[in-house]
């Protein structure tokens, strides 16, 4: 086993007294493996924001504004997260979700899904969904 030891031990960083973590389990049982950047970066912003029941009422304009995500794309990346079990959404709430382990039969309809490009957004056509992911333009 390797001695670890702080690079800067005079800056360890120490659990903070408001509610909020992330899951070690989000990486060791590959739960990141299947999110966009996007989707991953909105989780990250939910864990830290919400309170102790995971529930955060941030809105969609907001979350935009703030991780520089386009609102297609925010809805991309929020239903990458519904579909892993890892956020509820109901407008205006958002709810984390405990991490549970994914089935075998579900890793390969979230792998593709991972990219959006099996996601519905609503009346756009896929064509377009397709075309602002490619120019990364709103």
């Amino acid at each position: 086993m390797t001695n670890k030891l702080p690079i800067c031990p005079d800056l360890v960083r120490i659990v903070p007294e408001q509610f909020s973590w992330v899951d070690h389990r989000l990486v060791r049982d590959h739960h990141i493996d299947f999110l966009t950047h996007e989707a991953a970066a909105l989780y990250l912003f939910l864990v830290t924001v919400a309170d102790a029941q995971g529930l955060s009422y941030y809105s969609d304009s907001s979350i935009s504004v703030r991780l520089g995500i386009d609102p297609p794309n925010l809805l991309l990346a929020r239903r990458c997260l519904v579909k892993s079990k890892l956020v509820a959404y109901r407008k205006p709430l958002y709810q984390v979700l405990p991490l549970t382990d994914i089935p075998s039969t579900r890793k390969q309809t979230l792998l593709s899904d991972k990219k959006g490009l099996v996601a519905d957004v609503g009346s756009m056509a896929i064509d377009e969904i397709l075309r602002k992911l490619g120019e990364g333009a709103p």
